[in-house]
């Protein structure tokens, strides 16, 4: 297997990049910052790039893409893959968001992708993402714990263990504060925790903020094998790639495939926007690859043609307590290896050739994985991945660590998963197809 870190080492790191991470923006300022640190030099997308071997990565909003191009990278030379994203479930900051009324100061949000609502309730939670002055300038802000949903006493609703029900438009309003709203600005709140920078509110021309949970990630039971943390989905995909794509690039730059981290936004709500899957972001970023290499247009093709996208998003462990939920066959575990994820109607693009390759790559990582199907009566979700194999139409598989309570507020993995993705991570990107 190949040596990034010891399982337990990866775990704490993956804690560290997800409590650095409370929105799409800053798991990209993060992975940025480590990137730098590892030798990458970042890219302006309105400036040329000159081509030639090296680490090199590039920030849109919320989505980054870094990749190392081996010293005889040529013209045709193909692309390896790791796709992923940078969002998670949770709930976004609405237009003229100092809500209140009773006493309480509250924050106006929208629902942002599909969060377990009941488990956000009762929680210590901050506001994070972006602030843009009018000016264009942006600043990142995290508040640190300000927010709660407070749950209904069940003195005030006897029948709630018989089925809790969530009006996400009337029961989803956190409390902040006490006062009345028109004398308080939560604006004005988010511009005081810029860090770095003092931002006048009456400034702020926009702004994309999210809610977070702020309990810290943890290792659990008595031997340390489960880990608890929020944004698992998909952090753990985006950190795996990250660290893989570290060690891959590190010393001078190894013969083989151009290897390439694509951490998109916006998975969570479709991936329909400029830093999403379904835009153009990876195929602008490939094309200027094979352009600063010499490539005609044809050859362009040959590099998609040679090229396979590891499309790696969190899956789903069978569920002691609802097991007839689950394909009956199939029944994949925390600690069990990374899931090879396969729908028939290709909500997951893995076919039988990326199925066999995954399969090689994981036996010789010496790395365990299994398969995940969903039960034929509920329908699964769908990845990032057959939106880049339509798009681009490279061969790509769907995989990605098994959890526990997914898009809740606090998810659930095994220490071992996160780990055992880097490792086969890390030797895709230098295996040839």
């Amino acid at each position: 297997m190949p040596t990034l870190t010891s399982a337990a080492d990866h775990i704490q790191d993956l804690g560290h990049f997800v409590s650095a991470s409370p929105s799409s923006f800053h798991a990209v300022q993060e992975a940025g910052r480590r990137l730098a640190e590892a030798g990458f030099v970042r890219l302006d997308e309105v400036e040329p790039w000159e081509g030639g071997a090296g680490a090199f990565f590039m920030i849109r909003d919320g989505a980054l893409i870094a990749w190392v191009v081996p010293e005889g990278a040529g013209p045709a030379t193909g692309f390896n893959i790791l796709g992923a994203h940078t969002d998670s479930p949770t709930f976004k900051l609405k237009p003229k968001p100092t809500t209140g009324g009773h006493g309480w100061l509250q924050a106006g949000v929208e629902v942002y992708g599909g969060p377990l609502l009941n488990s956000w309730l009762d929680r210590e939670l901050q506001l994070a993402g972006r602030l843009v002055m009018l000016d264009g300038t942006e600043h990142l802000t995290a508040t640190g714990p300000m927010l709660r949903f407070p749950q209904l006493a069940i003195h005030l609703d006897r029948a709630v263990n018989d089925g809790l029900v969530l009006d996400k438009q009337r029961h989803m309003n956190p409390v902040w504060g006490l006062g009345n709203p028109s004398d308080f600005d939560l604006l004005a709140v988010l511009a005081s925790h810029v860090s770095g920078a003092s931002v006048d509110p009456s400034r702020i021309g926009g702004y994309d903020v999210v809610i977070a949970d702020t309990q810290a990630p943890a290792v659990f039971r008595g031997n340390g094998e489960f880990f608890a943390s929020g944004r698992l989905d998909n952090l753990s995909s985006t950190h795996a790639g990250l660290a893989a794509l570290i060690a891959h690039g590190s010393g001078p730059a190894p013969a083989g495939p151009i290897a390439v981290l694509a951490a998109f936004d916006h998975e969570e709500i479709g991936s329909n926007s400029r830093s999403g899957a379904c835009g153009p972001i990876l195929e602008d970023v490939l094309v200027r690859i094979s352009d600063g290499l010499g490539a005609t247009v044809s050859q362009r093709r040959q590099a998609l043609s040679a090229s396979f996208c590891v499309s790696a998003d969190a899956g789903h462990a069978v569920h002691p307590n609802y097991a007839e939920r689950h394909d009956p066959a199939n029944h994949p575990v925390l600690n069990g290896g990374p899931l090879l994820k396969i729908n028939a109607n290709q909500r997951y693009a893995t076919d039988a050739p990326g199925a066999a390759f995954w399969g090689r790559l994981c036996g010789a990582a010496g790395v365990p994985y299994q398969e995940f199907v969903s039960n034929n009566a509920i329908p699964c979700g769908s990845t990032i991945g057959p939106l880049t194999a339509t798009r681009l139409g490279i061969r790509t598989v769907d995989v990605g660590v098994p959890l526990l309570s997914m898009h809740s507020a606090r998810e659930m993995c095994g220490v071992e998963d996160p780990w055992r993705l880097a490792a086969v991570t890390e030797l895709f990107f230098r295996t040839a197809v």
